[in-house]
């Protein structure tokens, strides 16, 4: 039903972003946000909004991503709060997560135990999108992440977790099947040393061994999250490089445009083709420079893609910030869209109710149509493997698609997924 004679005024006030600690909240105790004798969260109809706490790393080596993940969040609650297909409005706190886990555990708890969210959204790390999955578990608020580890929704998921990110799985899927018809089925592996770069390495080489049986692990080297010099193991890599069919590197952000700038350099490409998982997003293509031309990726989204409602949003996106969104705008933007489609479905901010109607619900996005699948809560996204080229004018290179696999495709079954729900 619509909300009637609400003003364009009030639903763009509600719309403002509150700094941290600026509105009086709701203060409660772990595990009672979704009481209703607490938070107003009960099945009624007669609620006028609903609080969000958005989770990003705004400082780090991830800020660039998480800009464009908060900038897609944003025009999601703008349109939601203009539009008359939803009876309540959203109102967002911001809380910055630095990238640690521990710090973004204290922001969630601001989030939900001081200032009343009853949904939280955000996390690029995937070690820092885990820890705040155990928190949704323990406080009873629906959680959307941004991160692609697989276990989020795999052996770590949980009744509050739903991803629209599109997992480790889903895109080695698309990459192990290309990189074995293509390239060939001796490995050798770059990754970095936490929870994404372990789940790349974990499920290209699961699914390498199930496409050949002459799949070889040719090796494997690893940096620290936050390294700026790849010299030594591109070194390393570039020795082995006789051996192998292509080199997969699991890192992403500011890390994978660094060691694709310094192998362009080295020239590693012309040696052995490269394959990464996210060399296709617009921040890495911009800091690896040349570095990214003739180089491979698995792709999650671009902006030229005509499926579902992806052109209406790539033009209101274009129109708000004056540039084409990524992967991580389309995370946050159909991230809140499908949370609200739930609330408005349940008709209830109750973050159990909204969970319970949010498992399975059809979804009309950007993909066209798609669900949290529910037995792990895991979006079924399509993918495609993509090659970086040289483009026509400019430095930043083209994405042009080599493969395609639909959303059903991609998902592992889910028996496994290792999720219990």
């Amino acid at each position: 039903m619509s909300r009637g004679g609400k003003s364009q005024g009030r639903r763009r006030e509600l719309l403002k972003a509150i700094t941290v600690g600026g509105v009086a909240g709701i203060t409660g105790l772990a595990g009672c946000v979704g009481d209703p004798d607490e938070v107003g969260g009960g099945d009624d109809e007669d609620f006028d909004t609903v609080q969000f706490g958005v989770l990003e790393p705004l400082t780090g080596e991830f800020t660039e991503l998480a800009t464009e993940r908060n900038q897609g969040t944003k025009l999601a609650i703008q349109e939601i709060n203009e539009s008359d297909e939803y009876d309540f409005t959203i109102e967002y706190n911001e809380y910055d997560t630095q990238l640690d886990p521990a710090t973004a555990t204290q922001r969630a708890q601001q989030a939900v135990q001081s200032d009343g969210a009853q949904f939280i959204t955000g996390c690029i790390s995937s070690s820092v999108a885990l820890a705040i999955n155990d928190f949704a578990l323990e406080n009873e608020v629906v959680y959307t992440p941004g991160a692609a580890d697989t276990s989020i929704t795999g052996e770590s998921c949980n009744e509050y977790v739903f991803r629209f990110e599109t997992s480790t799985a889903q895109i080695a899927e698309v990459m192990a099947q290309w990189t074995a018809d293509e390239l060939g089925d001796r490995i050798v592996y770059h990754v970095a040393d936490y929870a994404y770069g372990d789940s790349v390495l974990d499920e290209v080489e699961t699914r390498m061994e199930s496409i050949s049986d002459s799949y070889e692990q040719v090796g494997v080297t690893r940096s620290d999250p936050g390294s700026t010099n790849f010299e030594a193991f591109i070194s390393q890599i570039a020795d082995v490089s006789d051996e192998a069919d292509a080199l997969v590197v699991g890192m992403t952000g500011a890390d994978l445009a660094i060691f694709l700038s310094q192998a362009g350099s080295r020239g590693l490409q012309d040696e052995i083709p490269i394959v990464t998982t996210t060399g296709s997003f617009r921040a890495v293509l911009g800091g690896a420079g040349t570095g990214a031309y003739n180089t491979y990726s698995g792709v999650r989204y671009v902006p030229d893609l005509d499926t579902g409602s992806n052109q209406e949003f790539v033009e209101a996106y274009e129109s708000e910030y004056g540039d084409p969104p990524d992967n991580f705008s389309r995370v946050g933007y159909e991230s809140i869209r499908m949370v609200a489609n739930g609330i408005r479905e349940a008709g209830s901010r109750n973050p159990t109710t909204v969970a319970e109607t949010l498992s399975g619900m059809d979804h009309d996005t950007i993909f066209g149509p798609n669900e949290f699948r529910e037995c792990d809560h895991q979006a079924m996204n399509p993918v495609w493997m993509g090659e970086c080229v040289e483009p026509d004018s400019g430095e930043l290179a083209d994405v042009e698609l080599l493969a395609e696999l639909s959303g059903e495709e991609a998902a592992p079954d889910c028996e496994e997924t290792g999720c219990e729900l």
